[in-house]
């Protein structure tokens, strides 16, 4: 599903943010990737939706080569990965319905399409009763499930989390994370990125540890043991 070989990402010969790293995901797994601030998750997580591109090595996604992937090819890549960050960046003057259907209108999807896809994606994250709420009628953590209703409109086969719960109370995280499993379970690839000890070591699923630019650790069923 994802393939990482030999992959290096240099901003200049002074700063080399991932050294080369060698990575496989397989379809349907639920992988966290940890490390210290600076350890290159983020860097990571931009090579995966080619907001960047990787200095050596290739990224393999789904059996299609994004090493060097036209610009014109990022939006048909960024449908088959949904992407959730800490911050929602959602649209203020609209509703929760629109809001998630923007996503489809931007692709040129057709009315009845977005009419049938909005209110399932809504029922999955628990918010189909608050479809016509504005955001900031919302929490914090139902505005995270909006942000992930609205990365699953086009079914992807890999929804990429970027501290998805960084700006949420235990509470919140614990929701948003139990969603996660709940799309993992159908079937859908996860990589999370995050620093929170606590929810890796409850998942006790697949971790891998960032160090410096480097793969550290890669455990089955880790747990995130690095100092903070």
């Amino acid at each position: 599903m994802i393939t990482l070989s030999h992959v290096s990402k240099m901003y200049s010969p002074d700063i080399h943010c991932l050294k080369d790293v060698d990575l496989n995901v397989e379809h349907g797994e639920f992988v966290s990737i940890v490390g210290q601030s600076g350890a290159g998750k983020t860097t990571l997580a931009k090579l995966l939706i080619a907001e960047e591109r990787p200095t050596r090595g290739n990224i393999t996604i789904g059996g299609w080569d994004i090493t060097k992937i036209p610009r014109r090819d990022i939006p048909f890549l960024r449908r088959q990965i949904g992407v959730v960050f800490q911050d929602f960046k959602l649209l203020p003057q609209k509703t929760v319905f629109e809001n998630v259907a923007f996503a489809l209108e931007v692709a040129g999807e057709p009315s009845r399409r977005i009419r049938d896809v909005v209110p399932q994606v809504l029922k999955i994250v628990g918010l189909e009763e608050k479809a016509v709420r504005f955001p900031r009628q919302l929490s914090g953590g139902e505005q995270q499930r909006v942000v992930i209703a609205r990365s699953l409109v086009h079914r992807p086969k890999i929804l990429l989390a970027d501290e998805p719960t960084g700006n949420l109370d235990t509470i919140n995280t614990r929701e948003i994370i139990d969603l996660l499993l709940k799309i993992n379970a159908f079937g859908t690839t996860i990589v999370l990125v995050t620093h929170n000890r606590e929810v890796v070591n409850a998942l006790r699923r697949r971790v891998i540890t960032l160090a410096d630019g480097r793969i550290a650790s890669d455990h089955a069923e880790g747990k995130y043991l690095l100092q903070t």
